[in-house]
């Protein structure tokens, strides 16, 4: 009986070991990790936006890019609509993506 009793007891020291094992490589995984995560944190710079800005400020220039964005869509519709022969239409599909970069600055810009 006490040789079961020891062989049983030596099966679960061995079991948790392989445990203790996996939760060490498990910590140490997690951490290069967060060293990661961190040094890459120290590489950029603060001021860039963590999310969505909030307030009336951000809420206006949202409101200025969709209305913006919407105007672009409607001339774009409507030369589809008005002129019927590709190159017209595809020339007005560049001409708003290539203007688009310009009236966002133009109209965020204070």
């Amino acid at each position: 009986m006490s040789k079961e009793r020891a062989r049983r007891r030596a099966e679960r020291e061995r079991e948790a070991a392989i445990r203790a094992a996996a939760r060490a490589s498990e910590a140490e995984r997690r951490e290069r990790h967060e060293a990661r995560k961190r040094a890459l944190r120290r590489m950029t710079p603060t001021w860039t936006p963590r999310g969505k800005q909030t307030g009336p400020l951000a809420r206006r220039a949202r409101t200025r890019t969709s209305l913006l964005l919407a105007a672009l869509l409607a001339v774009n519709v409507l030369v589809w609509v008005v002129r019927p022969d590709w190159p017209a239409r595809l020339a007005a599909l560049v001409l708003t993506l290539l203007v688009l970069p310009v009236l966002l600055v133009l109209v965020r810009r204070r």
